[in-house]
Parts: C-alpha cells; sequence; structure tokens
C-alpha cells in the first residue's frame, strides 16, 4: 500500500472525544477496531487468510515474493504485518502515523518485472505496490478478515457493527494512497467489490508463485516461536492452520488446492469450539493482544500537567500564601 500521512482527526470525532486520560490515537476505545482487534486469536485467523487472500493476486504474489525472504522466514512478515497493524489501529496518534509514513516509504521501492507468465499477459510487464487497485486489494483482505474471522470465533457481528468498522477502516485505506472515488464509500458497496474481486471476470488467479508461497503461510518452521520444537516436521503442526483455511472463500481454497475435507472440517470446528467455550473464562492478559493491553493503560492514565504549569500553579499559590 502507498500514500501519504494519515488525515488529521482520521475518525468521527465522536470516539475520540468520549475518551478519558491520553491519546486515542485514529481509533480509540469508543471504536469497533479496539474491541475486536484485541483478540490474539483473532488475528491469528485473520493473519493467514488476510495473506492469502492478498497474494490470490497475482501481482501481489510477485511482490512479496520478490521482495524480503518470506520463503526462509515467513515468520519475519507475519510478525512484522502484525506488528504494524496493531501499531496503527492501538497506538497513539503520533506512533500511528509514523507507521504509516514508514510503509508507505517502504512500498514505494517495491516494483519490478511480471515473472508469471499468465500475470504478465492479463496486467502487464510491471507491478508496483504504490498501485491504488493493489493497495485496496491489501487493505480489504485486512477488512474483510476481520470481519470474518471474527464472526467465526467470537460470535455473530450485527450489521451495525459491521458497517461502523468498515466506516473506521476508510480514513486508513485514504491514509495508503487509496483515492476516495476508488475506495467502495459504505459496508454494502465494499461487500460488492469483494464479489466482483472473488468472482469468476476478476483479477485473482492462483499463480504457481502463490501456491509456493502459501506453503510456506501454512506450514511456517516452528523455530522463530518454539525453538525446542523446530525438529517437527510441519505436517504435525499444520493442522492448527485448518480453521484459517476454513475461512477462506471457497473458490480461493480449491484455488491453492487446500483439502477441505471431513478431518479438516471437524479439527477446525473443535479449535474454534473450545475457544469460544474457553473464552469467557480466559483471564484478558492470555486473551488480548499486548498492544491493546498497553493502549488500554495509556487511556486510564490521568494525563500529568507540564512542568511549565506545575511551576505556574506552584507560584500562584505562594504568592496567595505571601498575600496572605
Amino acid at each position: 500500500m502507498g500514500g501519504g500521512p494519515a488525515p488529521r482527526g482520521a475518525l468521527n470525532g465522536s470516539s475520540r472525544r468520549s475518551t478519558p486520560g491520553g491519546d486515542p490515537g485514529l481509533y480509540g476505545p469508543a471504536s469497533e477496531a479496539w474491541r475486536l482487534n484485541r483478540e490474539a486469536m483473532l488475528l491469528l485467523a485473520a493473519g493467514p487468510r488476510a495473506l492469502l487472500l492478498q497474494i490470490a493476486h497475482p501481482l501481489v504474489a510477485e511482490g512479496v515474493d520478490q521482495h524480503g525472504d518470506f520463503a526462509a522466514d515467513p515468520w519475519l512478515r507475519l510478525r512484522g504485518t502484525l506488528r504494524s497493524y496493531l501499531a496503527i489501529v492501538y497506538g497513539s496518534t503520533p506512533r500511528a502515523r509514523a507507521e504509516i509514513r514508514r510503509l508507505n516509504a517502504l512500498h514505494r521501492g517495491i516494483a519490478g518485472p511480471v515473472r508469471d507468465a499468465g500475470a504478465r499477459e492479463r496486467h502487464g510487464p510491471r507491478y508496483s505496490a504504490r498501485d491504488p487497485e493493489l493497495s485496496l486489494w491489501v487493505h480489504a483482505t485486512l477488512v474483510d478478515s476481520t470481519l470474518v474471522a471474527a464472526e467465526a470465533w467470537l460470535g455473530p457481528l450485527s450489521r451495525d457493527r459491521r458497517e461502523r468498522f468498515y466506516a473506521e477502516t476508510r480514513p486508513i485505506a485514504r491514509a495508503f494512497g487509496v483515492p476516495e472515488g476508488l475506495l467502495p464509500p459504505d459496508l454494502k458497496t465494499f461487500e460488492a467489490y469483494l464479489a466482483a474481486m472473488l468472482g469468476p471476470t476478476g483479477p485473482l488467479r492462483i499463480s504457481a508463485t502463490a501456491r509456493r508461497l502459501a506453503l510456506h503461510v501454512l506450514q511456517p518452521p516452528l523455530g522463530p516461536v518454539a525453538r525446542w520444537l523446530g525438529w517437527l516436521p510441519t505436517p504435525a503442526y499444520a493442522w492448527t492452520m485448518w480453521p484459517a483455511v476454513g475461512l477462506l472463500p471457497p473458490s480461493v481454497r480449491d484455488g491453492y488446492g487446500l483439502r477441505w475435507g471431513p478431518i479438516e472440517r471437524s479439527v477446525s470446528r473443535w479449535l474454534v469450539g473450545g475457544f469460544r467455550l474457553w473464552r469467557p473464562w480466559l483471564p484478558p492478559g492470555l486473551r488480548w493482544m499486548p498492544q491493546a493491553r498497553a493502549a488500554d493503560r495509556r487511556m486510564t492514565r490521568a494525563p500529568r500537567p507540564s512542568r511549565v504549569a506545575v511551576s505556574k500553579v506552584a507560584g500562584t499559590e505562594a504568592r496567595t500564601g505571601e498575600r496572605g
């Protein structure tokens, strides 16, 4: 995604004005984004789904494949994507805007030749991460995956909550270079956009590059996560990704050639059902992302008066005492 810095007052002012304490950032505690994205299990399901949807666009797959070391260390991209996303959602206003500027600067260097023959025939000889249509697709996968994962892992979301969440994300898309004329104005139009992208005449095609990258998404090495388990073969824990696979649109799942039979369905239902059963009993420290907890603490701290203000107050009190 590309573009300029986040606009001032990224959201409507209601959620920002209603928050006590510290800087609410670009969303604020009253936003749906703060409510939904704090759940660690939700993001662990939404993240792989969003990545698989992103690289289903052959030009995004080209960029991911040619820049960085995704095949050698897929956790690096997964961690980086999650860290950036949470910084924008839960960071202070300066922190969130700085992350948007950093990503925009990074994406300016992501461009190159389209190597896949089919993608080159359909989309031309070169790609660029600053292409507004690609920026919109990457943004859309994050928005849609959050909503889909929330429905699966937390429970049904009302239409009103879904509409509010989508409205909250529009200024962020504009900050990443998606022009207003291209950005769907409301949830209904956004859903129509997703249907068109996923439809038979849409631009998504699962290329050989995307299939190769998908193996690294769904069967990443355990070393960076649990070094003492690094000896395990990847198929031994591939089942932990099945809930994310189950959340993919069937056409995308079939395009990747991913199995989705009775075993995969049963294990996914067991994992999701177990989390929903135990979630009310789990302490927030285990359920919530640390960035969300840090943002909560930031908002509950009373703002400290500046040294200048303190000295002025002290001076006033001293002079009052002298006159008394």
